[in-house]
């Protein structure tokens, strides 16, 4: 089944990837986050081993809750032990990514880091962690303030956790 990657509305194939993003009227901060996980993280610019050191960096592949189609997208994360913690920000939208509304209709997911790939179920990060949680993505990725200041929706954090087959 082909992959189809993902930012915002857009379904974009993997060579014009570059371009689309460098006409997307998003925050400049943002952008350059995009464009450089698109040339280094998407597995024909790189196999999705490159990482950029300052934001760890995994590609998220999802079920289309709809389509059935593989959607792949490139998401800054956190660890917290075992587990992987992503934000559904986009980039402070008033509106769910789709990849979330994706994954709240089927939690099952892929995720590659480096190149490890993984086999993960998403949750909703409980009340009583998201602070903690939140606390530490905005540590990491300081733009997550701005995001959180620009919507009026409480961005939900993901905990995207490693399942085993048992």
């Amino acid at each position: 089944m082909d992959t189809i990657y993902r930012y915002g509305t857009e379904e974009i194939q993997t060579i014009p990837l570059v371009i689309w993003f460098t006409a997307v009227p998003v925050h400049a901060a943002d952008r350059t986050f995009w464009i450089v996980a698109a040339c280094v993280l998407v597995p024909n610019y790189g196999g999705g081993k490159a990482q950029i050191a300052k934001y760890p960096t995994m590609l998220l592949t999802v079920r289309g809750r709809k389509t059935g189609k593989s959607y792949t997208t490139p998401l800054i994360y956190i660890k917290d032990k075992d587990r992987y913690v992503i934000a559904a920000a986009y980039s402070g939208s008033d509106k769910d990514p789709f990849w979330w509304r994706n994954l709240q209709s089927n939690p099952e997911a892929e995720l590659q880091v480096m190149n490890k790939r993984i086999k993960v179920r998403a949750e909703k990060a409980l009340p009583d962690e998201r602070e903690t949680l939140w606390q530490s993505l905005s540590q990491m990725y300081p733009y997550f303030a701005d995001y959180e200041a620009r919507t009026t929706r409480q961005i939900p954090v993901i905990v995207l956790t490693p399942v085993t087959n048992e």
